[in-house]
């Protein structure tokens, strides 16, 4: 699918990445103009693009952005977008709109997140963990920051930042291109893991570091670098806060957003470039957590600032100080600001997010059309919105001087097409409203046959399955269903979308509310079609998925007869410390929270079928949260089944092993579950 969409500052041009097909993962760089598309970068015809070999902060980085793709993988421009810079394989490349062939651009050491400055003579990046410039041309490279040991880096986000808050840069350019905003990090205070794949005892394990809830972050700082050697640190109350959330600099000058540890209070700062000193601008608070929203804080042309508000069960857009969006409808993302003009994703309903466009005089307009889930750019009159729809993926390319938002032009898509495509009955369940797809085989008639049912939520914080779009998700939930199953996907409390009262309902508690409602959904669809046989009910999920299919089978066998449980974070006091203290609090002082959230401790209750599967190399969740908990149910005599997945990470990359492991899943199930004449208690242990 085309990504990663940049408008020139006239809106005539867009450079975006795009790989070949759905089964080619290379990618490349191309521009749309004037409804043509033309290639600017094709890693194949790179002289010296050699193969992919990456360097291990770049790997790092891919893999926390749960890249999947190689060749072209992101980019960066100079404010005219005339100078696009990447990475390939560790060397800094360069290719200019305007013409010519892409070129190489000598640097010190492997490359990591190049950008250019804003007038595009320069080009900074990272290596070694130390921050360098060089002139576009080559010549004058300068290490303008230099790791002090082993621990320190310059310029990259951290892995709080980049996992959890959803920062995935770590320096910013000043508007003259002379100076740069950055962060520095050190890792030493942080608790170590040990990484290591049983199936090669030759490879000796990696070291990482790891912020565990409870334990100590990286220290993270900011600077003022210039290009001639000087260097400010920025300064703030860092014991209060340690979270340097995001940070940015622009025609009013540079400016941090800043977290106290609980996640209650959230300022924006600006910042004094000549002495680093700085100023608090806005505070948000919240007696459970302030929500981070991508792209805030930004400021306009004439310096308001652009913020969410919390009010009620709506996300407010603010600006100035003033909500312009009515209630109810949730802001999900700030996409842009352009003079006075704010870009922004929101939903009125939580199955649907679409582009918005706040301009003052003129109020909100929703500039996508059509069910799905949209986000864009814009710049310059030009508009990109680009969406995951009902029947696939589509862009398009919006003019402001047309009277509608009508699409000018668009930019192909090249998603592979499912052999069955999905056909989700979208439903509304129950009391709370849950939003939920049910998934029936293909050709099944209602009335004719029962069927056994599949739960496949995520259901957590940060994700929604149950919406109007045809992702990867709503595909596998068809591809089980095309195996048998009437398959239910439900978004339950703590999923976002349905503004902050719904999304906080778990704050203190991740657990139960969750499964109350995937209790409560079953339930409902089951007196909706009587074709769903809740005697032979199962439930599979990832992550927080597996986390909560396997909390099923332990607290609610009545209901749940068999679950799949991959990557599941069993010890809720093993995973990061933004994350889940910001649900949980610190497991110091709220040690309760992690108990009722925790599946260990809970493992002499299981009675079902539970097969357990987990990368050996998972440095996200960690392997050990299943390697305790099945210890735990070996001790407590119950039987389980553990799948472990060698040299696999928190997502498997390899594409056999996840065709296998879907059917390794399917025979599981079915045969754990009873057969309609055995009855729902037939297998009880």
């Amino acid at each position: 699918m085309p990504r990663e969409f940049t408008v020139s500052p006239d809106g005539s041009r867009v450079v975006f990445v795009r790989t070949g097909s759905g089964r080619d993962p290379v990618g490349r760089l191309w521009e749309y103009a004037a409804g043509q598309e033309r290639l600017l970068a094709d890693p194949a015809l790179l002289v010296g693009a050699g193969a992919e070999d990456v360097p291990e902060e770049e790997r790092l980085r891919r893999e926390r952005a749960r890249e999947r793709s190689v060749g072209v993988v992101g980019f960066a421009t100079d404010d005219a977008t005339r100078v696009v810079a990447f990475a390939l394989s560790g060397a800094l490349w360069a290719v200019r709109t305007d013409g010519g062939a892409p070129f190489a651009v000598p640097a010190a050491g492997p490359v990591v997140d190049p950008r250019p400055s804003p007038d595009g003579r320069h080009v900074a990046y990272v290596t070694g963990r130390c921050l360098h410039v060089v002139g576009l041309e080559g010549g004058d490279d300068r290490q303008l920051a230099r790791a002090e040991g082993p621990e320190v880096s310059y310029g990259l986000a951290d892995f709080t930042a980049a996992e959890s808050m959803g920062r995935s840069r770590g320096y910013w350019w000043a508007p003259d291109g002379r100076r740069l905003l950055v962060a520095r990090v050190d890792t030493s205070p942080m608790e170590r893991r040990y990484l290591s794949d049983p199936a090669d005892p030759s490879r000796p394990p990696r070291m990482i570091r790891y912020p565990a809830a409870g334990t100590a972050n990286a220290e993270v700082t900011a600077h003022l670098l210039s290009l001639d050697g000087g260097r400010t640190e920025v300064r703030w109350d860092r014991g209060a806060y340690e979270y340097l959330v995001d940070a940015g600099w622009d025609a009013h000058g540079p400016f941090v957003a800043v977290q106290s540890r609980d996640q209650g209070v959230l300022r924006t700062l600006a910042v004094d470039p000549a002495t680093g000193a700085t100023e608090v601008r806005h505070e948000r608070t919240d007696p459970a957590w302030v929500e981070l929203v991508p792209g805030t804080p930004s400021r306009t042309a004439a310096g308001a600032l652009v913020l969410p508000e919390d009010a009620g069960g709506t996300r407010f857009l603010t600006v100035d100080g003033q909500r312009v969006t009515p209630e109810g409808l949730q802001l999900r993302e700030v996409l842009g600001v352009e003079g006075e003009r704010v870009l922004f994703t929101g939903s009125e309903e939580p199955t649907e997010t679409h582009v918005w466009r706040y301009e003052p005089g003129a109020g909100c307009r929703r500039l996508s059309g059509g069910p799905g889930i949209w986000t864009g750019t814009g710049r310059g009159g030009t508009t990109v919105v680009a969406g995951l729809t009902p029947d696939g993926h589509e862009v398009r390319v919006l003019r402001d001087d047309e009277p509608e938002p009508r699409p000018s032009g668009t930019i192909a898509s090249f998603a592979e097409e499912p052999l069955v495509a999905p056909r989700p009955i979208h439903l509304t369940l129950g009391e709370r409203e849950l939003r939920a797809c049910l998934y029936f085989p293909s050709g099944h008639r209602q009335g004719t046959k029962r069927l056994p049912v599949l739960l496949d939520p995520y259901g957590g914080p940060g994700m929604q399955l149950a919406v109007r779009a045809r992702g990867w998700t709503g595909c596998v939930s068809q591809w089980f269903a095309e195996q048998g199953f009437a398959v239910l996907v439900t978004d339950g409390r703590g999923t976002p979308g349905r503004g902050p009262l719904w999304e906080k309902a778990v704050h203190g508690d991740q657990l139960w509310p969750a499964l109350e409602d995937q209790v409560d959904a079953v339930r409902a669809a089951g007196e909706r079609f009587p074709d769903l046989d809740l005697g032979r009910v199962a439930i599979r999920g990832w992550s927080f998925g597996g986390f909560l299919a396997a909390a099923a089978v332990l607290h609610h066998p009545d209901v749940f007869h068999a679950a799949v449980a991959g990557a599941p974070p069993t010890d809720q006091r093993m995973y990061d410390t933004h994350w889940k203290e910001r649900f949980l609090g610190h497991p110091d002082e709220h040690p309760k929270n992690y108990a009722r959230s925790s599946l260990v401790g809970s493992g002499h209750l299981l009675r079902r079928p539970l097969l357990l599967i987990h990368g050996l190399v998972d440095d996200n969740v960690a392997v050990a949260h299943t390697l305790r908990f099945s210890a735990e149910l070996l001790a407590a005599g119950r039987p389980h089944t553990v799948l472990p997945l060698p040299g696999a990470t928190h997502l498997p990359a390899d594409d056999a092993v996840n065709a296998n492991l879907l059917r390794f899943q399917r025979d599981f199930l079915k045969g754990a579950l009873p057969t309609p004449e055995e009855g729902a208690t037939a297998r009880w242990r």
